[in-house]
């Protein structure tokens, strides 16, 4: 009877009352293991069964019981459409390719989301003339206008390039550039002056040598490169349209 309870709490692991282990058996344990193991890459329940080499039902029960503990938690792949949900340690937060990062929620795609963000950045844009990504980024958190982070912001500017709503430029440092470093990637709408002027005056416009200059990220207004000295910068703003 003695040894029947000392091997009863051995098996138990009994660690003290507030413990949310409590009351989990060696087969949990193992389950446990597994899925952390796995860190915020998760594991689908085939791949608990495989690992954990324990009888399947008693893998669904100890699943089931380190869920209601919340020790692990399901997290729903977007490639499965959340049908074959991952367990995931609860101290990790699930990676990008099983969520598929901010863009994604409860698995599915944020389009509400994404298109608000978009119009955002695109009136920020039409009001600022030009804009960094960071530069917008400051602007709708100062004003709390979208919760957002700046990674998500390049992403938008990037998908607006290429859908031609916006334009992507280098900072020249002067004129409606004067608050962006010489050399910096930033935006304005695809409706600019330069596309909307004569078509006589466009391809002058294209063909700006900063775009092109290797050396433009060294180029300050008051340096020893600068586009006051700039020979063919000078040669540029003197062309005859």
């Amino acid at each position: 009877m003695i040894r029947s309870s000392e091997a009863a709490a051995m098996k138990r692991r009994r660690l003290n009352v507030d413990s949310p282990t409590q009351g989990l058996v060696d087969a949990d344990y193992i389950v446990l293991n597994v899925v952390k193991s796995k860190k915020n890459q998760g594991i689908l329940k085939a791949g608990v069964k495989k690992e954990a080499n324990i009888a399947p039902i008693v893998v669904d029960k100890s699943l089931k019981l380190l869920v209601k503990k919340n020790l692990i938690k399901q997290v729903a792949n977007i490639q499965s459409k959340g049908r074959n949900p991952y367990y995931i340690a609860v101290e990790f937060e699930p990676s990008d390719e099983l969520t598929g990062g901010a863009w994604y929620s409860e698995g599915n795609l944020d389009k509400e989301f994404i298109t608000v963000l978009r119009d955002t950045c695109l009136k920020v844009i039409q009001m600022l003339k030009v804009a960094t990504a960071e530069g917008i980024h400051d602007f709708l958190k100062k004003r709390k206008v979208v919760e957002c982070t700046s990674q998500q912001i390049a992403e938008i500017l990037k998908s607006m390039v290429l859908d031609n709503a916006v334009i992507e430029v280098k900072s020249i440092g002067l004129g409606e550039y004067h608050s962006i470093p010489v050399g910096s990637v930033c935006y304005r709408t695809a409706s600019g002056v330069a596309l909307e002027a004569d078509p006589k005056t466009i391809a002058p416009m294209a063909s700006i040598p900063c775009g092109a200059c290797s050396r433009i990220n060294q180029c300050t207004p008051n340096g020893v490169i600068s586009p006051q000295t700039c020979v063919y910068y000078t040669k540029w703003l003197n062309f005859e349209f």
